[in-house]
């Protein structure tokens, strides 16, 4: 998403144990546990990278689907949670709710950081059995936040997006400008040179 927009990032996993960030912070409304990830994901990677790039920009994202019935959803992991998640799922909508955090380093050292989420609606449609046995036998599911994609094989399956597309596709785009503003950073100052054709 990032280099379809005119920028080349350094990706870095973080290695933030999820699960025992979530457990730590006790009953957290579904947002702020979005945004309490991301930041501890940007956080983890400011304070690896410090040395190497002392002058950076790190984004920290996360998501996760509010469903319909209040639940919320990250990854489902195996076969049977994403098969459990859109037979759940499948003719109604719920809620995609992305976490982004922002750590300005300079000089190696935090000068500024900046966080916020958004939720975008996704209506889901009504796949087959047969349609949804081909899909969960991709693998595709078990491995993204809510169990589905819209790049991807999961795109066949959304009846629509209410909201920003960009966040459904990884990251928000306008949630980025805006907290990379926060920092002291302007978008376009980041985007690599256009070439001429």
């Amino acid at each position: 998403m990032l280099r379809s927009a005119g920028i080349e990032p350094l990706v870095r996993v973080s290695g933030v144990d999820e699960d025992a960030l979530t457990a730590s912070l006790g009953d957290p409304a579904p947002a702020e546990l979005v945004s309490a990830l991301a930041q501890a994901k940007a956080d983890a990677v400011a304070a690896e990278i410090g040395a190497e790039e002392p002058d950076a920009v790190i984004v920290g994202c996360d998501s996760m689907l509010l469903m319909a019935h209040g639940e919320i959803a990250g990854k489902p992991g195996t076969r049977e949670a994403a098969a459990e998640r859109w037979a759940q799922n499948a003719g109604s909508s719920g809620e995609l709710l992305t976490g982004h955090a922002i750590v300005r380093l300079r000089g190696g050292e935090v000068t500024a950081r900046a966080n916020g989420h958004l939720g975008t609606t996704v209506r889901f449609g009504e796949p087959s059995e047969a349609e949804l046995e081909a899909y969960l036998a991709t693998g595709e599911p078990l491995h993204v936040a809510g169990g589905f994609t819209l790049e991807g094989f999961g795109g066949w399956f959304i009846e629509g997006v209410d909201g920003d597309p960009s966040s459904v596709l990884g990251i928000s785009l306008p949630l980025t400008r805006k907290l990379l503003a926060q920092v002291g950073v302007s978008v376009v100052t980041l985007w690599s040179s256009p070439t001429a054709e």
